[in-house]
């Protein structure tokens, strides 16, 4: 399975981190708000289809970025860096 890093271009997929859904809203570290932080941590619907993920390239430039991956197929659509604040870059 090759991945595309939006910096390196294709790459083997051993060459990456899957570092979780990218379409739940992460808590401000300011909230120490323990249930929200669980929630956030542990609750995952796993929907079938396509969703948004951050992957990190480890073995390459070490950047994060977003893949859009089916969850059935596990084909990887697009992919897009992050901004310096995490945010997906326009």
């Amino acid at each position: 399975m090759l991945i595309t890093c939006p910096h390196c271009g294709a790459r083997d997929r051993a060459e990456f981190t899957y570092g979780g859904d990218a379409s739940v809203p992460r808590p401000e570290l300011s909230d120490l708000d323990q249930e929200r932080w669980a929630d956030y941590v542990y609750l995952r619907t796993n929907p079938r289809g396509t969703l948004r993920e951050f992957w990190h390239h480890v073995a390459g430039c070490r950047i994060w970025f977003i893949a859009e991956r089916d969850t059935v197929s596990h084909k990887i659509s697009a992919t897009q860096a992050l901004d310096d604040d995490g945010s997906a870059e326009r």
